[in-house]
């Protein structure tokens, strides 16, 4: 009986380590789905973003603040801690604040946020030509590092003020950045071409579709980036597609493009959250940041659009 009681001991034993080697084995769970405020979907993306991942292009909303009378887009609270999460979903650490027509020239609520967010984030402002010289260095070393022009929206802004606003950022070592549809980019093209700062487009330049990079406006853009101060966001695929998602197959194409041609002058955005998307289906963020893969297959081209440029162009730290 005791031979037997102890050989029973030993069994269990070794089933227990058995069964403790089976659960070290096994692949670890997935991350827990995790819903975020617009932006459909829970899933987690494929692709795993780098340490230093920077979100390029996102906007944030508040109600406490006064709405510009002229803005169309009006969305609904968007706040801090609902982009953390986004955050968390996607796996980006760094993020670059986008002033949006909503509120003008009121730069308050953007700047509230970049406080909260700290030194991990940046902010591109709105501004007009009646903004003083020691407005512009406040908000510089607050972590503004560029100033908006939303030609597609009525907003505060106009092409006039283009280039005397450009010759005063540069100086401080700002660019512009320009949201406009592709006629109205076409329209003030001998304006960028001369301006003396760089410049960002927003949103892969809203090359037309079916058009895609056999429309002019591709290769005035690129002709742009070739000069070395030009960048893309590579950012908003829903905007301008005529095929959709989960692959924005015509965008997606631009995209492509784009990475190929001068991956050292393309930087990456959520667009979160998609405030143009409101009244339809939003995107789901981990589909859009997967795109990446697609768009850009050399891990270490995607590094470079992901971190290194962003880290150029935003002035953030190096190495943290």
């Amino acid at each position: 009986m005791k031979s037997a009681h102890v050989n029973r001991r030993q069994v269990l034993h070794t089933m227990s380590i058995a069964a403790v080697g089976a659960l070290l084995a096994a692949p670890a769970r997935p991350a827990a789905a995790q819903s975020v405020k617009w932006s459909a979907g829970s899933d987690a993306p494929k692709l795993k973003a780098p340490a230093n991942a920077t979100d390029c292009h996102h906007h944030v909303y508040n109600a406490k603040y006064p709405v510009d009378p002229k803005a169309t887009l009006r969305p609904a609270d968007a706040t801090v801690e609902d982009y953390r999460a986004l955050q968390k979903r996607i796996g980006t650490t760094r993020n670059v604040l986008v002033q949006p027509s909503t509120y003008g020239t009121d730069n308050r609520s953007h700047l509230e946020a970049l406080a909260a967010f700290g030194p991990t984030a940046r902010m591109v402002a709105v501004v007009d030509d009646t903004v003083t010289t020691e407005e512009l260095k406040r908000m510089h070393a607050l972590g503004v590092r560029g100033i908006r022009f939303n030609l597609a929206q009525v907003g505060a802004t106009t092409p006039e003020m283009m280039e005397p606003l450009s010759k005063r950022v540069n100086d401080l070592g700002w660019h512009i950045q320009i949201n406009a549809a592709a006629a109205k980019i076409m329209e003030v093209m001998p304006i960028l071409q001369k301006v003396a700062s760089p410049i960002v487009f927003d949103h892969l330049a809203h090359i037309p579709q079916p058009e895609g990079v056999n429309h002019p406006l591709y290769a005035q853009v690129r002709a742009l980036m070739d000069k070395g101060r030009t960048w893309v966001k590579l950012s908003g695929a829903y905007g301008d597609t005529k095929v959709g998602p989960p692959t924005y197959a015509d965008t997606s194409a631009v995209a492509q493009a784009y990475a190929k041609a001068a991956p050292e002058r393309c930087v990456w955005g959520s667009d979160w959250p998609h405030p143009t998307e409101h009244s339809k289906q939003l995107p789901d963020d981990a589909v859009l940041f997967d795109l990446l893969s697609d768009w850009v297959p050399d891990e270490k081209v995607r590094h470079r659009i992901l971190v290194e440029n962003p880290a150029a162009l935003y002035d953030f730290p190096k190495g943290g």
